[in-house]
C-alpha cells in the first residue's frame, strides 16, 4: 500500500472498530434493561427493549457491509486481514447477544401479570457478569490482547455455574408444586439466554486470540 492508501484504510478500519463498540455499547444496555423490566415486571419496557433490537440488527448490518467492501477494495493482507474478518464475526455474535435479550423482554411480557417465583439472585449476577465480560472482550478485541481475552474466556465458568444453580433451585420449585412449572420455566429461559450470551462472548475472545497470533483455537472446551 502506499501512505495514502495505508491512511485511507486505517480509517477504514477505525471505523469498523468504532461501530463495533458502540454496537457492544447497545447491547450491555439491552441486557441490561432486560433484566430490570424482568426486576420490575414492566412490559412497556420490555417491548421497547424488543423494538430497539432492531437498531441493534442494523448497526450488525452496516459493519459486516463495510467490512465487506474494505476486503474488496483494499485487499488487506496477514492481520489486516484477520481483523477485519474477525469484526465481521464479532458483530454477528453481538447481534445474536442482543437477540438473548430481546428473549429475555419477550419473557418478561409473559411474566407481567405473575409475581416472581423467587427473589432474582443469580440472574442478575449472570447479566453483570455477561456485561463485564463484553466489555472486556471489546477492550481486548482493540488491543488484540490474547491474554485478556482467555482470561475472558475463563469467566463464562462462573455463568455456566450460576446457571446450573438456577436450573436446580427452580427444578426444585416445580418438584414442590406443579403450579410453579410454568413460571419457574420462564425464569429458566432467562436464564439460559444469559448463559448463552457468556458462550457468545468466549466465542469472540477466540477471534481476538486469532487476530493477534493467527492461531484459531476453540477455548473452553
Amino acid at each position: 500500500m502506499t501512505a495514502s492508501t495505508r491512511s485511507l484504510f486505517d480509517q477504514e478500519l477505525n471505523r469498523l472498530r468504532d461501530d463495533l463498540i458502540q454496537l457492544g455499547s447497545m447491547v450491555v444496555a439491552a441486557i441490561s434493561r432486560a433484566v430490570e423490566a424482568l426486576k420490575q415486571r414492566d412490559a412497556d419496557a420490555a417491548r421497547q427493549i424488543i423494538a430497539d433490537d432492531q437498531a441493534i440488527n442494523r448497526l450488525r448490518y452496516q459493519i459486516e457491509e463495510a467490512a465487506i467492501v474494505t476486503l474488496a477494495t483494499q485487499q488487506p493482507m496477514a492481520a489486516d486481514l484477520r481483523t477485519i474478518v474477525a469484526v465481521t464475526h464479532a458483530a454477528v455474535e453481538l447481534e445474536r447477544m442482543g437477540d438473548h435479550a430481546a428473549g429475555i423482554a419477550e419473557l418478561v411480557i409473559r411474566l407481567a401479570d405473575e409475581p416472581l417465583l423467587k427473589p432474582l439472585i443469580d440472574i442478575p449476577r449472570m447479566a453483570q457478569i455477561d456485561q463485564e465480560m463484553i466489555q472486556a472482550v471489546l477492550e481486548a478485541f482493540l488491543n488484540r490482547d490474547a491474554e485478556l481475552a482467555q482470561q475472558i474466556a475463563a469467566r463464562d465458568n462462573e455463568v455456566d455455574q450460576l446457571y446450573d444453580q438456577v436450573f436446580r433451585e427452580l427444578l426444585t420449585y416445580m418438584l414442590q408444586d406443579p403450579r410453579n412449572i410454568q413460571r419457574a420455566t420462564y425464569l429458566l429461559w432467562v436464564a439460559h439466554n444469559l448463559e448463552r450470551i457468556g458462550d457468545r462472548v468466549t466465542n469472540i475472545s477466540e477471534r481476538v486470540i486469532f487476530i493477534a497470533t493467527g492461531e484459531l483455537r476453540e477455548l473452553n472446551a
